[in-house]
């Protein structure tokens, strides 16, 4: 493996602080990624404890948390049922947070949610009647739920499988938990995406691997399962949807057209090089570096500053730039389970977005949830329509 990148030391980035944990500090760990050009696998080199990431802090992150977020999943659904007919069947949801995508699936079949999150898991009972296997997903687990439940029909797992600290076991318990026609799906950022579009935000501890094509197709096939289709969908910037089943005994995978000619583009674009990875790095410093130059200008005008959107990719942005409570008044979004608590590390306090009518004056405002900047901008309008954006 070879490193690629470095964006300094971080925290958990789905962390929020409660006022009563304010006085402690959290894990902060190297934020580090790394190369392996054969396999095209790119992964954090300093991997942090997976049961502390979802349960040291209550976990806050929600499937619904948006109207953008409802209208993917509940398209996902649709999708689902028209390609594979999921009825009388066991549908399991890797990673089912609040139930808000597995429950669409409960009139039809039995479901199983798997998420490591207490808190979450107490949410998906009180609201959408799920009742969910408290762990995080491994082969140890998937041989459990098949022994007490039987083999699932559909597997799905969205921005889940980038979590997992051991992937390959990861997709080692997908084969086993899948019946022999059974159908594996995953969403993930998409690694290509991230390069282009230099949203270095979306790295952070809880992202583990990043997923290529090829990286996808090596990975499953070590597991016996073959890639049979890949999407590419506008979701949190550009995410890879995958398509996978088991392979026959003793037969290797082959890659079908589509994969062949992504795993090519990939490469042409420079994915599995040390020299892209160079530049990426030096041309986001650039990019940080003209921007505090500007931030700091205003700041030292006395102007009040606040940051819209407490996400996880937020509080890489907030860390890489070195913003903390002392130049952002406040961090704004509209989860009851994050408004209260404050940003790991920077220690910024997340309020509503009502805190924007106190500024009677020019107010500058940071959109860190870029991905519904639109929404985001035409709300706060509404509320002060002399925010400035940033």
């Amino acid at each position: 493996m070879i490193k690629i990148l470095d964006l300094g030391m971080h925290p958990y980035a789905d962390t929020f602080i409660s006022p009563a944990q304010l006085g402690l500090t959290e894990p902060i760990l190297p934020l580090e990624c790394y190369l392996c050009p054969e396999s095209g696998q790119v992964q954090l080199g300093y991997v942090s404890r997976d049961t502390e990431r979802y349960n040291l802090y209550a976990y806050s992150y929600t499937s619904a948390n948006s109207k953008t977020s409802r209208a993917h999943w509940d398209d996902y659904y649709q999708t689902m049922v028209k390609r594979f007919n999921p009825t009388d069947q066991m549908v399991v949801e890797i990673g089912s947070n609040d139930g808000y995508l597995i429950r669409q699936f409960q009139a039809d079949n039995r479901i199983v949610g798997v998420d490591p999150s207490i808190a979450m898991a107490k949410i998906a009972k009180e609201q959408s009647g799920v009742t969910t296997i408290t762990e995080l997903f491994s082969l140890a687990t998937a041989q459990r739920i098949r022994s007490d439940l039987g083999a699932a029909h559909l597997m799905i797992a969205n921005n889940v499988f980038n979590h997992s600290n051991n992937p390959l076991d990861f997709a080692r318990g997908v084969a086993t938990l899948l019946q022999e026609d059974g159908v594996f799906v995953f969403e993930s950022p998409y690694w290509l995406d991230t390069i282009q579009s230099q949203r270095f935000d979306q790295i952070y501890h809880e992202h583990v691997s990043y997923f290529t094509v090829k990286s996808a197709f090596h990975l499953l096939a070590q597991a016996g399962l073959e890639i049979f289709d890949v999407e590419r969908v506008d979701y949190h910037g550009g995410s890879l949807r995958v398509y996978a089943k088991k392979l026959p005994p003793d037969t290797r995978p082959q890659a079908v057209s589509l994969v062949s000619e992504m795993i090519e583009a990939e490469t042409q674009l420079g994915l599995f090089e040390v020299a892209t990875y160079r530049q990426f790095q030096k041309d986001i410093t650039t990019t940080r570096d003209k921007f505090l130059a500007q931030l700091y200008a205003i700041h030292a005008q006395g102007h009040p500053i606040v940051a819209v959107g407490a996400a996880a990719k937020g509080n890489t942005f907030l860390n890489f730039y070195g913003l903390d409570h002392t130049v952002i008044d406040y961090v704004t979004d509209s989860s009851e389970h994050k408004q209260g608590k404050l940003t790991p590390l920077t220690r910024i306090p997340i309020v509503g977005d009502e805190i924007f009518q106190q500024y009677p004056d020019e107010v500058y405002a940071v959109i860190l949830s870029w991905n519904i900047s639109d929404a985001i901008k035409n709300n706060l309008r509404k509320i002060n329509s002399k925010i400035q954006f940033l």
